[in-house]
């Protein structure tokens, strides 16, 4: 077995920080394959990712109450924690980017490369070299420079085999305030209930239900509770079927998808505020849409730190976005060959968990980087 990168509370902390930013990096791009489509078509589609999209929401939920379980301070506010996309996920041969796409068989195709599973070689296989890419990497090692792990799924073993060393060296790891604990009377996603994290057990389940659910584990076309994992439905896209019980994994038998390629706004793949004319009204909606999901972060933050309640106003606040997303993709942006407007998620640095205020066109923002 490979060296463990976790060796005490300190560690544990910067793990599941860069747990967070992995989990959320995933949410504009689903968001923005969602919104692409037009009104009333490509149900079945819109519905895959939509779930998918509130699903990494409990994901994030699940990363925070482990984080203060441990006694540390989720902060979804701080300089760097949304990506400067394209940027890369971790994966066996780094061949892939996430950006920010209309629907599409390129973002289906990516949404599949970030959620399947990546089993390492061997367990000294999990952490591989980084190149010098000029991208920012989500999940390497926030412990040891310049190493990445081989997949999500191998993430999330780091942190749970980090999880039991550092425990069984410190009885008091777990000091965490359980006021802090989002629990499932606060959040239900439709695929699976919060655990409310108080010790070593409840950590370790928290934390093979995120893999499990779809980031990496290759625990069948199902997991635990009956629910296909998020690899598998996106599958679903590519092959034009669903799933049933029995089913080999590149071999649904259920009804067809209905998909239509077409019935989507073609917006500029990961645009950003440098794109939209200084001064214009676009630009405004640009920045605006950016203050608000900056809103939405303060507000995720906020629940994570002793205001649980707030989690179900930030999931609705997450689908109220729809009105500024159809404020720009309804719209050509000028100067790009006919392509539409889209999210920049362009979010500029914040103190605490403030809201954050709107950078202007062509202001830059920082990357995540570890």
């Amino acid at each position: 077995m490979t060296a463990s990168t976790i060796e005490n509370r300190t560690d544990l902390i910067s793990y599941l920080n860069a747990a967070l930013a992995l989990e959320h990096a995933t949410i504009p791009p689903y968001l923005t394959a969602y919104y692409s489509i037009r009104s009333t078509t490509n149900s079945d589609a819109a519905h895959i990712i939509r779930v998918a999209a509130v699903e990494e929401m409990l994901h994030l939920t699940l990363v925070a109450n482990v984080l203060n379980a441990i006694g540390g301070k989720p902060d979804l506010t701080r300089p760097g924690f949304v990506p400067s996309y394209p940027a890369y996920l971790p994966d066996g041969e780094q061949d892939f980017t996430v950006d920010l796409r209309p629907f599409s068989p390129e973002a289906v195709e990516t949404f599949c490369k970030i959620e399947r599973p990546g089993k390492a070689p061997s367990a000294d296989a999990r952490l591989v070299r980084t190149t010098d890419s000029g991208r920012p990497l989500l999940a390497s090692s926030p412990t040891v420079e310049g190493m990445r792990f081989y997949s999500i799924g191998e993430f999330y073993e780091e942190i749970i085999e980090g999880l039991e060393k550092v425990a069984a060296d410190d009885p008091g790891l777990f000091c965490g305030s359980p006021a802090l604990q989002v629990g499932p009377e606060y959040y239900y996603s439709g695929g699976g209930a919060v655990i409310v994290v108080s010790d070593l057990d409840s950590a370790r389940q928290a934390l093979r239900f995120i893999a499990a659910q779809g980031e990496g584990l290759d625990s069948g076309i199902y997991d635990a509770d009956g629910e296909l994992a998020h690899y598998y439905r996106f599958r679903q896209l590519q092959l034009g079927r669903y799933y049933q019980l029995g089913d080999e994994p590149d071999a649904p038998s259920g009804p067809p998808l209905s998909i239509s390629w077409d019935d989507v706004y073609k917006v500029k793949v990961s645009a950003r505020l440098a794109d939209f004319p200084p001064g214009s009204e676009l630009a405004r909606t640009a920045r605006d849409f950016n203050a608000d999901y900056g809103a939405l972060l303060a507000l995720l933050t906020k629940a994570f730190n002793g205001r649980p309640s707030l989690m179900q106003d930030a999931v609705c606040a997450m689908f109220r976005l729809r009105d500024g997303f159809n404020r720009l993709v309804c719209n050509p942006l000028p100067g790009s060959d006919g392509l539409h407007a889209a999210p920049t998620f362009e979010i500029p640095a914040a103190v605490g968990s403030e809201p954050q205020t709107s950078l202007g066109a062509g202001e830059k923002t920082q990357a995540v980087t570890r």
